[in-house]
């Protein structure tokens, strides 16, 4: 009985609200004419974006650091020998041993035989001698010491072998496919390789996850033991947005150079492998970059957070609830072409509480005339929960007839 006059309650104000629906609308006011055009309004020039410059380079690539767009690139894929690049993965790891605590700044290490003897590049970290985890970081990236990047490695995993399982571990984590370490240096084996995408990829992790150790890619010089060496990477002198990253060079590598710039919040990374020589790399990563920051331009297009629809919620303890994205959404996109990005929020037509945050309820599409530069998932601001008994069984009703 109670269900039933329930019913017919609802139905006498759904019949009242049809017939309310079903009544003519006021008549229209007469549309305004027409205004033509200027005669002389010029039309809009198409972009054009030129192909990447020819740099002197076996594989290269310049991507956008917070979109990961890849702006240009020549057999990024392709099987390379990293040399001293390396260092940026025994880095990487250092860097998230320091963040979780596991080494402190000021420890002092004692050198092995093993890093004392390393050949190539040097510290002149001396053997049975402490010497603080700092020092061995600034060894390894200011000086490319080989002697102090194996003096981490063993710290850290307590032999170099076991410390390239880690490596490896790492690079699979972070979607580095073409790449596989057999040791903490660079030195050549056989089966020690990378490529230009994957080197990108773990320059963008290292700025993004360790930017208060990041620093240290920009020191110029450093002295240990009485010895001061200079920065390899010439760019850090010559160009004022180059804030990083490392040099490599083996004679079967050529030279190397993964380089970071920010230049008006656009932050840049390349990568150049196999120059002929210290100049041609570094001629080659102006080049690229340049090119980068040219032709091209990354926008914040949706704040994350802000409020992009609000909709109907049934049988919650709210009627309602605001959407959007959970972070930030940029785009990098030929200079000019941001100005006609347009977003379109769609969103589920029937949303039942309870509705959690990371509930999906719809998408934002990000668009310019018919092509689309993204979709992202729309997720609810606030939760929203369950409502009481008596909302959810008029929710219920009302779904009867929706």
């Amino acid at each position: 009985m109670f269900r039933s006059l329930l019913v017919c309650a609802f139905l006498a104000s759904t019949a009242a609200v049809r017939c309310l629906a079903a009544a003519p609308a006021p008549a229209a006011p007469p549309a305004a004419a027409p205004t033509a055009a200027p005669a002389t309004a010029p039309a809009a020039l198409p972009i054009v974006i030129p192909t990447a410059p020819d740099v002197d380079a076996r594989a290269y690539i310049v991507v956008d650091y917070r979109t990961d767009k890849v702006l240009a690139a020549r057999d990024a894929v392709a099987r390379v020998e990293p040399a001293s690049l390396t260092k940026l993965m025994t880095a990487y790891i250092v860097f998230q041993e320091l963040s979780a605590g596991k080494l402190k700044l000021d420890e002092q290490v004692m050198v092995s035989e093993h890093a004392w003897r390393s050949e190539g590049s040097r510290t002149f970290i001396e053997l049975g001698k402490p010497v603080s985890i700092q020092d061995l970081i600034l060894g390894m990236i200011v000086q490319s010491g080989n002697d102090a990047t194996i003096a981490l490695a063993e710290r850290i995993a307590g032999t170099e072998a076991t410390f390239a399982q880690v490596m490896n571990a790492n690079a699979e984590r972070l979607g580095m496919a073409g790449s596989h370490f057999e040791n903490s240096t660079g030195l050549p084996s056989p089966q020690h390789y990378t490529t230009a995408r994957d080197l990108s990829l773990l320059a963008n992790a290292m700025i993004r996850e360790y930017p208060q150790y990041y620093k240290w890619f920009s020191v110029r010089e450093f002295e240990h033991n009485g010895i001061k060496q200079q920065n390899r990477n010439g760019l850090l002198e010559k160009d004022p947005s180059v804030d990083g990253l490392k040099t490599g060079h083996t004679d079967s590598a050529g030279y190397c150079l993964v380089t970071s710039a920010l230049r008006d919040g656009m932050r840049l990374v390349s990568v150049v492998m196999g120059s002929a020589s210290m100049k041609a790399r570094e001629n080659a990563s102006s080049a690229l970059l340049n090119y980068g920051f040219t032709f091209f331009e990354t926008k914040l297009v949706v704040k994350g957070g802000s409020v992009l629809a609000t909709a109907r919620v049934w049988k919650g303890e709210r009627p309602s609830v605001d959407l959007g994205i959970k972070q930030d959404l940029y785009l990098t996109l030929p200079r000019g072409a941001a100005d006609g990005v347009k977003t379109s929020a769609d969103v589920q037509p029937r949303l039942i509480a309870p509705l959690g945050l990371d509930a999906n309820l719809g998408a934002l599409r990000v668009f310019a005339g018919s092509q689309t530069f993204a979709t992202v998932p729309l997720h609810p601001l606030k939760s929203v929960a369950a409502g009481g008994w008596w909302r959810r069984l008029i929710d219920t009703i009302r779904l009867w007839f929706a």
